[in-house]
């Protein structure tokens, strides 16, 4: 009878845990421990996928609109914004899935999450353990619609709308989404010891390297290097500049998934080589052509956070100075060549900025990390540790490589179905009529 007893005692017990689940009763861990959403942590994940948001629409859209000329400010600000849309349902019914689902052999995740079936207010054990899955889907919703938008910068005031929505849409399934996982998702990347705190490789290196084969593709302005061509609304780029800082807290401290110390380590990072990086660019602008300018500010500001990023969970705030002042100098000097060279048109300098930026954050993280700071992390380089430091190297050189040849790809694929360019009269013409019929300024 002790056998039945004992039978009976664990029905009873499997019978309560699964009605236990279904009326939200924590439920048990990897580790056996009881996972239990906290709400403070909860609504600081909430924010920081607002405050992300925010960086796309209205940050990026500005900051980019700003600098085009002003007969092409409506069709570089709808970029941003139906960039945003799509990717949103992209990533809702089966990318999340594909990057965050079940690991398939390293490379990709199954389809088991598809239309977010079985993501729903319960935590996850890998994917923040006290927040609702669902919430975590969201906020990396935001980084997989943030990263597409940033290559709009490179192809800027010549690309056709239709071409740049079926670009965003292939390009977000083929190239993010993969590489989300390779490196977030329980992928080769990730088992192999490399990390990226808040997107280095996933967002930055992707955008940036992306942008330079598009710049390449799809050629160059007509009239660059002969017409000027000036930001026509310095301020609009300026207010962009604050609102991508604002937001990059949510995309930085937001990561560490919960209101707790590594929120303010990456908080306090973010902050010390976003201003470095702006000061540095000013002095090297100022030495170097006589004057500083407001857009080198905004432009260093960015830089300095773009390239933290992977980093600003694992660092002090000095190893995120020095950070920001080596992107402040490295980016500089690479917008510099591309106008001095004229190899490639990257209209908005997201290759110089993001591509960059990205690949130095990522291998400043193998030097810069430390297990006393985030024992989530690894030690770098300066910490005893030489074998991070390739491990970044070789997740940097295999997401440029494939970076690279599948954006040349998908822009083969969409040049052959609707054509990449406008015709040299739309051109002419600016994006704002030729592709929308609307103008953002009257003539009255």
């Amino acid at each position: 009878m002790g056998g039945y007893k004992r039978f009976g005692v664990m029905l009873c017990l499997g019978v309560g845990l699964f009605l236990g689940s279904l009326v939200g009763i924590p439920v048990a861990g990897a580790e056996g421990e009881a996972l239990k959403v906290d709400t403070g942590d909860t609504a600081w994940v909430l924010t920081s996928t607002a405050l992300v948001l925010a960086m796309t629409m209205p940050g990026l859209a500005l900051f980019y609109g700003g600098m085009v000329r002003r007969k092409n400010i409506l069709g570089t600000i709808m970029q941003s914004i139906v960039v945003l849309c799509l990717v949103s349902l992209i990533w809702i019914t089966f990318g999340y899935s594909l990057a965050f689902g079940p690991d398939q052999g390293g490379l990709i995740g199954s389809l088991e999450w598809i239309g977010l079936k079985g993501v729903g207010s319960s935590p996850h054990p890998t994917y923040g353990p006290t927040i609702p899955h669902q919430v975590f889907m969201l906020f990396q919703l935001m980084f997989a619609a943030i990263t597409p938008a940033l290559i709009t910068g490179a192809v800027a005031e010549r690309m056709k709308f239709s071409a740049l929505l079926l670009f965003a849409g292939l390009w977000s399934l083929f190239i993010y989404v993969p590489v989300a996982h390779w490196v977030w998702g329980g992928g080769w990347l990730g088992q192999m010891g490399a990390i990226d705190f808040a997107g280095g490789a996933v967002v930055h290196i992707t955008s940036g390297v992306s942008s330079l084969v598009c710049a390449i593709v799809i050629g160059k302005r007509t009239g660059w290097g002969a017409d000027h061509m000036p930001p026509h609304n310095l301020p609009f780029t300026l207010l962009g500049t604050g609102l991508l800082w604002f937001g990059w807290f949510g995309f930085n401290a937001g990561s560490a998934l919960g209101a707790n110390g590594v929120a303010g380590t990456a908080f306090l990072a973010t902050q010390a080589a976003a201003a470095t990086g702006a000061l540095v660019w000013m002095a090297v602008e100022w030495k170097h052509r006589g004057k500083p300018t407001v857009l080198g500010v905004a432009s260093g500001v960015v830089a300095g956070l773009a390239a933290v990023t992977p980093a600003s969970g694992y660092i002090g705030p000095f190893s995120a100075i020095l950070i920001g002042a080596v992107a402040g100098l490295l980016c500089y000097y690479a917008v510099y060549w591309k106008g001095k060279m004229s190899y490639y048109d990257d209209s908005l300098d997201s290759v110089g900025i993001h591509g960059v930026s990205g690949v130095f954050g990522i291998l400043a993280t193998g030097l810069f990390a430390s297990k006393a700071i985030n024992a989530a992390g690894a030690d770098g380089l300066f910490f005893g540790n030489v074998g991070l430091l390739g491990t970044q190297a070789i997740m940097a050189g295999a997401i440029t490589l494939f970076s690279v040849v599948g954006t040349w790809i998908i822009l083969k694929v969409v040049d052959a179905v609707v054509g990449l360019r406008v015709s040299a009269d739309d051109e002419q013409v600016g994006l704002d009529l030729s592709q929308h019929n609307e103008q953002a300024y009257s003539h009255e």
